[in-house]
């Protein structure tokens, strides 16, 4: 009882901590001995010769069902994505503003067809690794969300005005190549 307790405390210490979590970045050094790189790296921004990609790493704590330790592990990985994506779209979505002088109700409505397209685009989320550290027991995952299938899922949306498209198509690498700049600095 008191181990199950201890373990139900630790997973909503977690919770809360990710809850609390806004900035867009994340610095992991955890220093983990023969562990892969993503997990001592963390989640992050990455644009290299494979493409534009958000890497969200999760972890879960030993619990009582293996399945539901890697579910939850997963689970946390692909909301690392979501969280780094919407901040890179909430940046597009103010650059788009301030250069189209969009007014706030528009802005409302442009953002809500992109929160929609987000989400659809984020299910292509593909969950790459996982890793339970021998020590610990504690199973970490990696979620990879390349961003063409955003820029695909946003050039797709029927909602989303023709030159939010265009804007989005022709300023998408050069925002997500100072994203990666300043999530680094």
């Amino acid at each position: 009882m008191k181990r199950t307790s201890s373990l139900l405390l630790a997973f909503f210490a977690a919770m809360l901590l990710a809850a609390c979590s806004s900035s867009p970045k994340i610095e992991s050094d955890l220093g983990i001995e023969d562990a892969p790189d993503w997990v001592n790296e963390g989640t992050q921004a990455v644009s290299d010769d494979k493409g534009r990609l958000i890497h969200g790493v999760g972890s879960a704590p030993v619990l009582n069902d293996d399945a539901l330790q890697t579910a939850a592990a997963d689970n946390r990985a692909r909301a690392e994505v979501a969280r780094v994506v919407s901040t890179f779209i909430d940046s597009t979505m103010s650059d788009y503003s301030a250069s189209a002088g969009v007014d706030s109700n528009a802005e409302l409505s442009i953002e809500q067809s992109i929160n929609a397209t987000t989400q659809t685009a984020l299910n292509g989320a593909k969950i790459k690794g996982r890793w339970r550290d021998p020590n610990t027991g504690i199973i970490y995952s990696m979620a990879e969300m390349d961003m063409k299938a955003l820029g695909d899922a946003i050039s797709a949306a029927n909602k989303l005005s023709t030159s939010f498209k265009q804007f989005y198509a022709q300023k998408a690498n050069a925002n997500f190549d100072r994203f990666v700049k300043e999530t680094k600095e």
